[in-house]
């Protein structure tokens, strides 16, 4: 089997009412033998995938003439004849997930199988579920609605609770008391009036939910160490699950200065990329709980060895899930091969119909569980209808 063209698509949404931020771009391999493959470029969300179409369009050229099911190969190409792959960085590897799930993908539909049979086969029949970012309201409606009051957070968790989610997701300090997003600086010791909101915001939630509900703390690497610590400490007597990025991953130590004085497990990984990238915080026992994003940390082959690492350390996963269908496909095979899984995100956006009508398959969970897709490969593609609508370039 050889690799014959290569389509880069800029998929075609109607996003622009509810983010105009929202920007999914895939890539299709396609062979001799007919089979074509799927896969996600990460740089959905953020400023980005225009440097996403570009680079999977610029890696596609290597590997035309290869066999899709040599993965390993086509990896080590990418990583080490490009003279950039080796230095890494958010936009090589997006490139280099997106046409390693694509292989991946076709692997598993010709020798028939799911794609977590290529992985090990199942550790689990059904994929825990946690709904996430609730400071945008909860449901499939298609504007994002801003939440302020503690009483608007304990209702979005109760709808949440209310569908089957028994654990949710939240920044509840980058919203400010006017609605705005994402609009101050969280850094350096912090007002108590901004801690105090959101820890009220939170309290609401717990005691809206009780004790039964996981809550995950969500910071997006808005704080910086001081900050972190100040509100980390202020909500380890809530009972939270684990506390999200608290500090940007560029520096190990701060993240490690944050675990040592909160006692909160801590969480991080859509910012780091590669085994490379995760091995300071696994050794030093930073982070307790890994989340690559598959679409972005290196693919499926990546994926793959970052959580067998992880493994070795008691470091569980949490794949990062922020993307189009193909996205979570590929992170619930993951999810259903690893041992040291330990919950699936499941992202507001995930629920909207600008994304799902995206591709053939609307895979949803049922009382917060999903089901493990047991279509032959990741057991999602693109709909022609959508190729047909979206800016695609193919490399031959």
């Amino acid at each position: 089997m050889k690799i014959t063209s290569i389509d880069i698509i800029d998929v075609a949404n109607d996003f622009q009412s509810a983010s105009s931020k929202w920007r999914p771009v895939c890539v299709r391999v396609n062979t001799d033998e007919g089979i074509s493959g799927f896969g996600e470029v990460g740089l959905a969300y953020g400023v980005g995938a225009s440097a996403g179409f570009g680079m999977a369009k610029d890696l596609a050229g290597l590997l035309i003439g290869m066999n899709p099911m040599d993965t390993e190969a086509i990896w080590e190409k990418m990583f080490k004849k490009t003279f950039w792959g080796q230095g890494g960085g958010t936009v090589v590897f997006a490139g280099m997930s997106g046409l390693d799930i694509a292989c991946w993908d076709i692997r598993g539909k010709a020798l028939n199988v799911p794609l977590y049979v290529l992985l090990g086969g199942k550790s689990r029949s059904q994929i825990r579920t946690y709904a996430s970012q609730l400071q945008f309201g909860w449901g499939t409606g298609s504007d994002k609605s801003m939440l302020i009051e503690p009483e608007h957070y304990a209702e979005a968790a109760r709808i949440a609770v209310a569908e089957g989610f028994d654990a949710l997701k939240v920044d509840t300090v980058a919203m400010d008391e006017k609605g705005n997003w994402n609009k101050r600086y969280l850094t350096g010791p912090l007002p108590d009036k901004v801690l105090r909101l959101g820890y009220d915001r939170l309290v609401a939630m717990r005691e809206a939910v009780g004790r039964d509900v996981d809550i995950i703390v969500e910071m997006h690497a808005f704080t910086d160490t001081i900050s972190a610590i100040q509100f980390g400490k202020m909500i380890e007597p809530l009972g939270v699950f684990y506390y999200e990025e608290p500090v940007m991953p560029l520096n190990p130590k701060q993240m490690k200065k944050v675990a040592d004085a909160v006692a909160v497990p801590i969480a991080a990984g859509e910012r780091i990329y590669t085994r490379w990238g995760y091995r300071p915080f696994l050794e030093d026992g930073s982070i307790d709980v890994i989340q690559p994003d598959i679409c972005v940390a290196g693919g499926i082959s990546e994926t793959k060895k970052i959580c067998d690492m992880a493994h070795v350390y008691d470091a569980t996963v949490q794949i990062h899930v922020c993307g189009g269908p193909i996205s979570t496909a590929a992170a619930l095979h993951m999810e259903a091969a690893i041992p040291n899984f330990v919950i699936h995100e499941l992202h507001r956006y995930a629920l909207l119909e600008p994304n799902t009508r995206t591709c053939k398959y609307d895979y949803k969970p049922k009382n917060g569980m999903y089901e493990v897709p047991e279509l032959p490969g990741l057991g999602q593609e693109l709909t022609e209808e959508t190729i047909k609508a979206s800016v695609v370039e193919t490399v031959k």
